[in-house]
C-alpha cells in the first residue's frame, strides 16, 4: 500500500519576493508527484507538532519576517526527525534575521547583491540585476539534482552569501572585483547546495528573485530536483 507523502507550503513575508506567485508554480509539481500539499501563510504551523510529525517536506517561502522561539524549534525538531526543508532565494535564505538558531540550520545568509555601476542605477529593483554564471562543482555534476545539467547564466539577483563548511556545494557564482566595489578580488559564493541535519535534508538554492527567474529551465529543474530530494526518506 502506498502512503500519500505531505509536503508543507509555508510562504509570506517580503512581498517584494511574490511568494504567493513564487510558490504556486511548484505546488502542481508537488502534487503531480503524489504530495498531498498543505498551504500555510504563517511560521506558527511549526509550532504544531501532529503537523509536523506527519510533514515530509517543508517548502518554505519567507523573506525576512520573524519566527518565534516555539516556532523555530518546531522547524528544527520536524527537521531533526526527516521532515526535509527547501527553498530559493530570500525565501529561506534570507528569512528570520532574528534568529541565529535558524541561520545555523540552513548554513547560508544572504548578505547583499552588488549593484550595476552607479551610473547605471536607476533606482529600482534592477540595480541589482546583473549577468553572471551559475557553474557546477564537481560534486553537483555528479548529483543527482544536478545530473545532466551544466553551468547556466542567469541576468538577476546575485546572491552574496555567508556560509559554512557543513554544506554540500553544488554550485556557486563568482562575484568579481569592480573598481566601483570595496572588495579587492573575486568572491566565490555558493549559489546551490544540501545539507544534512540530523535525519533531515536540507535544500537551497539562491537564484529565484521573481517568478521570471523560477521559470528557467535550469533555475525550475533544479529546485523540483532539490525539492525531492530533500522529502523525507524514510518513515518512522
Amino acid at each position: 500500500m502506498t502512503t500519500t507523502r505531505k509536503a508543507l507550503v509555508v510562504r509570506g513575508g517580503w512581498d517584494g519576493h511574490h511568494p504567493i506567485e513564487a510558490t504556486e508554480i511548484f505546488i502542481p509539481f508537488l502534487q503531480e508527484q503524489g504530495f498531498e500539499v498543505q498551504v500555510e501563510e504563517s511560521n506558527a504551523i511549526y509550532t504544531d507538532q501532529a503537523v509536523m510529525d506527519a510533514t515530509d517536506l517543508i517548502v518554505q517561502s519567507v523573506t525576512m519576517s520573524e519566527i518565534s522561539r516555539e516556532a523555530f524549534a518546531g522547524l528544527r525538531r520536524a527537521v531533526e526527525r526527516g521532515t526535509g526543508l527547501a527553498g530559493w532565494h530570500g525565501g529561506i535564505a534570507d528569512s528570520y534575521r532574528n534568529s541565529s538558531d535558524y541561520l545555523q540550520l540552513i548554513g547560508g545568509q544572504f548578505a547583499t547583491h552588488p549593484s550595476k555601476h552607479p551610473d547605471a542605477c536607476v533606482g529600482d529593483e534592477s540595480d541589482n540585476f546583473l549577468p553572471y554564471t551559475v557553474e557546477l562543482t564537481d560534486l553537483g555534476r555528479g548529483h543527482e539534482i544536478l545530473s545532466g545539467l551544466d553551468d547556466f547564466t542567469l541576468d538577476t539577483e546575485q546572491y552574496w552569501v555567508l556560509a559554512d563548511d557543513l554544506n554540500d556545494v553544488l554550485a556557486t557564482t563568482t562575484h568579481p572585483v569592480q573598481p566601483y566595489h570595496p572588495w579587492h578580488r573575486p568572491i566565490v559564493s555558493p549559489a546551490v547546495w544540501t545539507r544534512l541535519w540530523g535525519a533531515g535534508r536540507i535544500f537551497v538554492a539562491t537564484p529565484g528573485h521573481s517568478p521570471e527567474v523560477l521559470r528557467d529551465t535550469n533555475v525550475r529543474t533544479i529546485i523540483e530536483r532539490g525539492m525531492l530530494w530533500a522529502s523525507r526518506t524514510v518513515s518512522e
